[in-house]
């Protein structure tokens, strides 16, 4: 059974790209062949210009590909600090290890003063925030972003793309694919909107939101 067909999507550093569509159109499964969690049985995914098709996700990440999975994964029972730690997996010098969480802190702040916290007591949001400093942990080029405000509040999910702009602004690549196509199309430089596997609209995120068609299709706009 085939769940995506002739998808291609592109992301330069600096860029935040976002990809929507409709419950089932493939938007998460393209992150999982991105990230190494299935085989495509055609085509190549390329990052950099090395071919990346099918390597392990840990590896990905040695190469400088963070990911955050959808549904706010995090460890309860540790800690905050102990989270981030565990984004720089590979890290042994403590030095270097600090300055990372200090960069991490630096875009959310919010986590400072709950470091010694347990994960399993923040909010939704403040999980969400962890979830996406741990990605950052390892200083990645390329930022791959599942549903990141799936479940939040209207406050936290003003904050999550509060944080997506903070993270252009540090010059990294940001793939996103995101339920609130709103505020995902607001947010991104381009666009793509998948439908049954495929690319149906691409363009920049603005235009494409004041698309006639993607309107009624997507937004429910008549």
């Amino acid at each position: 059974m085939e769940i995506l067909r002739g998808v291609s999507v592109e992301v330069a550093r600096g860029e935040l790209v976002a990809v929507v569509g409709p419950n089932g159109a493939g938007k998460s499964t393209l992150f999982k062949a991105l990230m190494g969690l299935i085989v495509p049985s055609a085509g190549t995914v390329t990052y950099r210009g090395e071919p990346i098709t099918g390597i392990r996700t840990d590896l990905l990440v040695k190469k400088g590909i963070g990911y955050v999975p959808q549904g706010r994964v995090v460890f309860p029972r540790m800690t905050v600090s102990e989270n981030l730690s565990l984004g720089a997996f590979s890290e042994r010098d403590k030095r270097r290890l600090d300055a990372a969480r200090d960069r991490v802190l630096t875009i959310f702040p919010e986590l400072r003063d709950r470091l010694g916290r347990r994960a399993g007591l923040l909010s939704g949001g403040e999980q969400q925030m962890l979830a996406m400093g741990r990605a950052l942990m390892s200083a990645p080029n390329l930022l791959l972003l599942d549903e990141p405000s799936l479940g939040l509040s209207p406050r936290y999910v003003s904050v999550v793309f509060t944080k997506l702009a903070d993270l252009k602004a540090h010059d990294l690549a940001v793939l996103l694919v995101e339920q609130n196509a709103t505020r995902a199309l607001e947010a991104s430089d381009r666009g793509y909107v998948l439908d049954m596997g495929e690319v149906r609209f691409q363009g920049p995120g603005p235009a494409l939101l004041q698309s006639p068609e993607v309107q009624a299709l997507y937004l429910g706009v008549t």
